[in-house]
Formats: C-alpha cells, structure tokens, sequence
C-alpha cells in the first residue's frame, strides 16, 4: 500500500471571466487582482492565490495544496467569497462557465511569454486562450518523483514511479468522463452546436474541431497516450518537448526567448488535458470552468479514484478491446486508448452524457471511484444531469443560438446562481462543523 488521500495533497486552479453588473464582459482584471490580492493580506490568505490570465477580462484563483476534500472545500469556498467582495466594491462580478455565451473578442496581455505562444499558434487561434474558462485538478504524487529537467527522478524510488505511472495512466482514463460530466456553457459567439464548446475551442480535433487552439498541435495541446513505464513517460514528455521546439523554429521564433523566460520540458511546452508538473503533481485541465457544486463533485470524484488506486496498489492498464473501468485484482483495467481518445472522446464532446457509450462507460468510473458522484444518473437510460443540460432546459428546443438580451440574462444568472451556491455551501460547512462538535 503506498498511500491514502490524507497522505497526498489535492489543489485546484478556476478560470473565471470578469463582468460588469450587466453581464458585459470586463477588460479591469488588474484592478479587480489588485484589491483582491489586498484583502488576501488582511485576512492572512496568500495574495498570489489571486492570478492574471492570458486576456484581460478573465482571473484565476487557486488554493492552497491540502489533506482532505473537507479542506479543499474550505480553501476554495473562502478564495472565491473573499473574491466576490473585493468584485462588489469594484462593481464587478465573476462569470463561472466554460465559455462566454456572446460574441467575444478579447484583449489579450502582450506579456513576452503570451506573445511566444500567440506567434506559434497563430493570433486567432490564440485568441481561443481567452474565450475559454477551465479548472485545473492538482493530484499530489511522492515528493521528488517529478524532476523539471528530467520529466521523473531518477532518483526516485521504484515505488514512487508506479505511483506516478499509475496516477498519469488514471487521469488519462478519466479525461471523457471530465468532458462529459462538467460541460458547463453550451453557447459560444451566441451559437450553440452541440458540441463541448470550450473542448472543441481550446483542445480542438484536427477533424471534429479543426478551428480549435491546438487542433494541429496535439502534442502539446491533446490527450497523450498511456503510458507503459516511467522511461515512457519520460520520452513522451521530450517527444512532446522537442515538438514545441520545432512549432517555434517553424514561426521564426528564437529558441532563446524560450530558454530567458523559462521555458522548459514541464514548463511553457505543455498544455495537454494531463501533465506532470513542477509542483510535483499530476495536473488534470480537462475540466470545465462551472458552478462550485460541479467543481466540487468532480474533485471528488477524481480524488477518490486515485485514492483507492493508491491505497489497493492498483496498476492502473489501458485493454485494447474494453469500454470502461474494469477492476480484478490488482489491475484496473481501462479502456484502450485508441477508442478513449476516438470514439469515446468525440462522443463526449458531441453527445455527451446523453451518448450510450458515455454513460456506460461513467457508470463504470462512478462505481470504482464509490465517492459520493454529485451527478445525479438513473440507471434506466437518464442522461447525468449537467450544468449544460440545466442550461439547455430553459431554452425552446432546438436551441441553436441566443440573443443579446438572452446571453446577457444568461451570464448575470450564472452570476447569481456562483454566489448562491457559495453562501449555501458555506453555510452547510458551518453547520456540519458545529454538529460535529457538539457530537451530533
């Protein structure tokens, strides 16, 4: 047995967008940081859990690494409360959805790190950067395992290694489950296709979604394989490495630039739904920007799958011909990476939770992990419920696109809906906790 979730940490990173009262989209990032970052002081928080994105109308907030998903609640709930107040003394408010349902063209930072990559990719591709919102899941493996310059330690003990094998080989097997669970917004420019709009934007498909960020970057911007061993792992992350590279050289970027701003082969060369990072974790960005309760659940849900990986010392193996999670004895067997990342990836980003293959296949992921899902499913063909899907049902179908006055109605809604489910989760926490030691 190698671990239990109290001996590991779990973080999360949320993108949001900045609006004004009316829901119209803010380019004040820098001034709404700047307060947010001062109350953090006052309240002995760490001000840098206050972050700049790439386009001006949109944040980050992290928390802290912590212990328990009880305190993963807490750093989080706080981080987003102090947020809301430093927002409402600046007339601001925070949009918490993948995507911002009207036309959007944002103002990017001209950082020289941002201009590397906007010149690589191509300026409208780029673009997609700031019109896409994600959270970014933090699954800690033992300290030393991951080396910045080296991808794994060598170092590092034979023990460590697997762990980290089989927590990488676990986030990949999740990454449909990640789409399909926590599709948020399912407008983008005012036009719904039914596809995962912020998958499609961001991670692109060189066939499904062409127009998508890294849709002709899948190296360093799609799903990697599964990999066999820790030397896998290894060459995968200096293929993936030696790639950006080459996109830089074919831009007419110097490589130097690369190099002076700290670039590397865990940093500023991997935007993948799964990587290691330097922090010494296994970083999850599949993941839709949403409501708290959504963050929440997936968190759960992904943390206590990698902790009864840990604590049955599972290998975690991709199996050519199977369609879900599947556990005999020691070996978990997942599905084959091909079908994960084709058939059932563009099921996921199309369908969703309301495709077969999907739902059997959460089914599966649900049952293995045996945390408390947060997703409502029946068993008797029901699709999981979403935030899209709730979206969707106030909507005339078929819905294919929506008006200004909607949209705006739209955003001040999820708005409202963020704030009250921070004031409402908060206050079962308080109540929980008082239960608690009263001996309830």
């Amino acid at each position: 047995m190698l671990t239990t979730l109290e001996e590991r940490r779990v973080g999360l990173e949320q993108e949001f967008f900045l609006v004004d009262e009316d829901g119209v989209l803010s380019n004040r990032a820098d001034e709404f940081l700047s307060r947010c970052r001062e109350a953090a002081v006052a309240a002995g928080r760490d001000p840098e859990s206050y972050a700049p994105e790439c386009a001006r109308s949109m944040v980050e907030i992290n928390t802290p690494p912590v212990y328990t998903l009880d305190e993963l609640s807490r750093e989080y709930l706080a981080s987003l409360e102090l947020a809301l107040d430093a927002g409402r003394d600046l007339g601001l408010r925070l949009y918490p959805l993948a995507t911002y349902p009207l036309g959007v063209e944002p103002s990017m930072r001209d950082e020289t790190h941002y201009q590397i990559q906007a010149r690589a990719v191509g300026r409208e591709r780029f673009a997609n950067a700031g019109r896409c919102a994600g959270v970014h899941l933090h699954l800690e493996v033992a300290g030393g395992t991951i080396d910045a310059r080296a991808g794994v330690s060598y170092g590092s003990t034979g023990a460590a290694r697997e762990e980290l094998l089989n927590i990488y080989n676990l986030a990949t097997a999740f990454d449909a489950a990640l789409i399909a669970l926590t599709r948020s917004c399912p407008f983008y420019e005012g036009i719904a296709d039914g596809m995962a709009a912020r998958t499609a934007l961001y991670r692109g498909d060189p066939e499904l979604a062409p127009y998508g960020l890294y849709a002709r970057l899948q190296t360093v911007g799609g799903l990697l394989p599964y990999a066999s061993s820790a030397e896998e792992l290894v060459e995968q992350q200096f293929a993936r490495y030696h790639a950006w590279l080459e996109t830089l050289d074919r831009a007419g970027i110097e490589r130097r630039l690369f190099f002076e701003l700290g670039g590397g082969l865990l940093q500023a060369s991997s935007w993948n739904p799964v990587r290691l990072n330097t922090h010494g974790t296994v970083e999850l960005r599949g993941i839709d920007s949403n409501y708290p309760e959504a963050v929440l659940a997936i968190s759960s849900l992904v943390s206590s799958a990698a902790d009864r990986v840990r604590r049955e010392n599972l290998s975690v193996l991709p199996r050519k011909d199977l369609r879900v999670f599947e556990v005999e004895g020691s070996i978990l067997s997942v599905p084959g990476f091909g079908y994960l990342n084709g058939e059932l990836f563009r099921a996921a980003v199309t369908g969703g939770t309301e495709s077969p293959a999907v739902s059997s296949y959460l089914d599966s992921v649900l049952r293995f992990s045996g945390a408390e899902p947060g997703f409502e499913a029946s068993r008797a063909g029901e699709s999981y419920v979403t935030t899209e899907a709730g979206i969707l049902d106030d909507f005339a179908s078929p819905v294919s696109w929506i008006s200004v006055e909607k949209g705006l109605e739209l955003v001040r809604g999820a708005c409202d809906e963020l704030e009250d489910q921070i004031t409402s989760l908060r206050r079962e926490a308080t109540e929980a906790a008082r239960a608690g030691a009263n001996g309830d």
